[in-house]
């Protein structure tokens, strides 16, 4: 490891949105998303000794993130849980006497994936849904801190005192958020102390830190970064690639495409880039020697994973970490085999922690 690397946060994926197979595409009852089987992946993450796990959110797909991370932060003690909120589809006063709930019960292991989305059924623009959630994580955060709010916004109306349980001190998680149009940058660069990005080449990742940070640095806020991505590990690479072949090995096309378009972010611009990246790839999917496109066959949003033996992926971690990244979100397939064949492999060679964040208020124009 270079002598001057920071130490980064590692993550798991917790798989609460249907997301967990056997194939890719082959629907499997041991690992449809329900208490007993996310709850395993969280508690083998923690044993795996992952900083951190992201706890997504859907709307018609999986078990409902909130009330899971509620349950599942009184069975574990160390590992944070990575709360996704879909902001459109929640009253703010109610989501900032929630998420202070939870960082009671979690003793502060509590941080924030906050989701643009909208309203089921609602069609929003972009431009739109982004300034709403700017609007949204002011009042969120202000509330948190146990501030009153006073907003007259373009979206959001709302004159209120912080709920009483704010006012213990726990203060506001931090919030991590991803998008790649440009609104969803603006937002991110005035609301986000994390901005994740989803799979791409190394100098494609760069430029995006270049550009983040100077917006950031325009609002006077600081900026890390993450990464969420796949990964395949298997002691030879040989073995990692042939994995990946069997993932995909009895997908049927027309269930992938099914798969990906019933995703509600299935038209944003970060998934297109993922189909851009995988239209560009090899004959075997492969867009760089370990960055392996198949994924995104059956899966809307992240659909790259690293695929290598453990020298291969602990350097493409490291390259990613020189280039500005200082959180992984990682996830395989079954997510309880590949969290354990991950932990073995890799996690050793790894400077990891958690991130030491603060939140740092949201610059409302």
């Amino acid at each position: 490891m270079a002598a001057d690397r920071q130490s980064v946060e590692i993550a798991w994926f917790g798989a609460l949105c249907d997301d967990d197979y056997e194939f890719l595409g082959v629907a499997d009852e041991d690992l449809e998303s329900s208490w007993l089987h996310c709850s395993d992946i969280v508690r083998r993450a923690e044993t795996n000794n992952f900083d951190n796990v992201l706890l997504p959110s859907g709307y018609s797909l999986g078990i409902d993130a909130t009330a899971f991370s509620a349950a599942i932060a009184t069975l574990t003690t160390e590992i944070r849980l990575l709360l996704a909120v879909r902001l459109g589809e929640l009253v703010v006063p109610q989501l900032a006497r929630q998420i202070a709930t939870l960082q009671q019960i979690s003793n502060s292991r509590l941080v924030i994936n906050a989701i643009s989305s909208e309203m089921p059924g609602e069609q929003l623009s972009s431009e739109a849904r982004y300034r709403r959630t700017t609007e949204y994580l002011y009042a969120l955060g202000e509330l948190l801190e146990g501030r009153s709010v006073n907003l007259d916004g373009e979206f959001l109306q709302l004159h209120i005192d912080p709920p009483r349980i704010s006012g213990q001190g726990l203060g506001c998680p931090p919030v991590y958020f991803g998008g790649l149009s440009e609104a969803a940058r603006d937002c991110a660069a005035a609301s986000a102390d994390v901005y994740l990005m989803w799979p791409d080449t190394t100098a494609k990742i760069s430029s995006i830190v270049l550009d983040l940070t100077q917006r950031a640095q325009r609002h006077q806020r600081p900026m890390n970064f993450g990464w969420r991505s796949h990964v395949i590990v298997r002691e030879t690479e040989r073995e990692a690639r042939e994995a990946a072949r069997r993932l995909l090995s009895r997908l049927d096309p027309v269930t992938g495409e099914a798969i990906r378009a019933r995703s509600l972010d299935s038209t944003s611009t970060g998934v297109n880039r993922q189909s851009e990246l995988r239209s560009s790839s090899d004959d075997e999917g492969y867009i760089e020697q370990n960055l392996w496109t198949g994924v995104g066959r059956a899966r809307s949003g992240a659909g790259i994973a690293i695929v290598g033996d453990p020298d291969q992926v602990t350097a493409k971690l490291n390259e990613l970490v020189d280039a500005g990244v200082s959180a992984f979100i990682l996830s395989g397939y079954p997510h309880l085999k590949e969290c354990d064949l991950f932990a073995k492999y890799v996690l050793p060679n790894i400077d990891h922690a958690p991130l030491a964040l603060a939140h740092t208020p949201v610059a409302l124009d």
